[in-house]
């Protein structure tokens, strides 16, 4: 019999590696992985790299979802990000989410 740390941990996991998978499947959905990539800078910053910038920052989310949909650009560089008002509400909680979790 499985004790109830086990069984408690595989959930855990299972509920991470599912969260982890969505993640990624709302970035290649939305085109995000045109641009960007978890650990490495593309056109746009590595999302490790976001995640540690917003570290500790209560407000992060609201402005990572600001700037998804405007645009903008000087944060990372003079490059600009395209608005994307195309990008659900329900899509972009996640993906902000999800980007926020990452650890290096």
């Amino acid at each position: 019999m499985k004790s109830t740390f086990a069984v408690l941990a595989a959930a855990v996991f299972a509920t991470g590696a599912a969260q982890a998978q969505d993640g990624m499947a709302l970035l290649t959905k939305n085109g995000c992985t045109a641009c960007h990539a978890i650990a490495t800078k593309v056109v746009g910053p590595a999302y490790n790299d976001v995640a540690a910038k917003y570290k500790g920052d209560a407000a992060a989310a609201a402005k990572l979802a600001a700037k998804v949909k405007a645009g903008g650009s000087g944060v990372w560089g003079q490059i600009p990000m395209p608005p994307n008002p195309q990008v659900s509400d329900a899509d972009l909680k996640a993906i902000v989410a999800y980007v926020l979790a990452l650890k290096k």
